[in-house]
């Protein structure tokens, strides 16, 4: 699987953009990929915070995770123009019967395949040596354009949820 996702974000953005990152608990299909991504470039060009234009991007990642960038160096994002984003996630939720704000699942890479766990079965599966310190980690908590690039892929030892429980390196 290809991991490189660096150099698909827009360079003109400010390393301070805003990042929201929604994770689907299953691959989206093909066609249901070329939906959204239309639907993500329709939100996106006519995304608007109290009249102003909002420079935006929005992209669906390994065909499971869906990244919605707001560079704030022109337009801040207000209240209402954030809840407009989580009216479209809301919105391909029902759509494509998919779940996206699930926080206690977690993703990571093995194998060369996106994994998902609940957060319930992290330690069994750290102790049972299905997850180690080295395998890599979908951190969707980063909040900025310079996160995503340094902190959205991580060996799984330089996570939270190392720090929280026992890691074997």
């Amino acid at each position: 699987m290809n991991t490189e996702y660096k150099s698909l974000l827009p360079a003109d953005f400010s390393d301070e953009s805003r990042v929201w990152i929604y994770q689907a608990n299953r691959m989206f299909t093909m066609a249901e990929a070329l939906d959204m991504e239309q639907m993500l470039e329709a939100f996106t060009e006519g995304w608007t915070s109290h009249g102003a234009d909002v420079k935006g991007f929005a992209t669906l990642f390994f065909g499971q995770f869906i990244i919605i960038m707001a560079d704030e160096t022109a337009t801040g994002v207000s209240g209402c123009s954030t809840d407009s984003s989580v009216r479209l996630i809301r919105q391909m939720e029902d759509k494509f019967r998919v779940s996206l704000f699930d926080r206690q699942m977690l993703a990571f890479l093995r194998n060369d395949k996106i994994e998902l766990l609940p957060l319930g079965q992290f330690e069994y599966a750290v102790e049972k040596e299905f997850l180690n310190g080295e395998t890599v980690y979908f951190n969707n908590t980063v909040l900025t354009k310079k996160a995503l690039l340094e902190q959205w892929m991580i060996p799984l030892k330089e996570s939270w949820l190392a720090r929280r429980m026992k890691v074997s390196q």
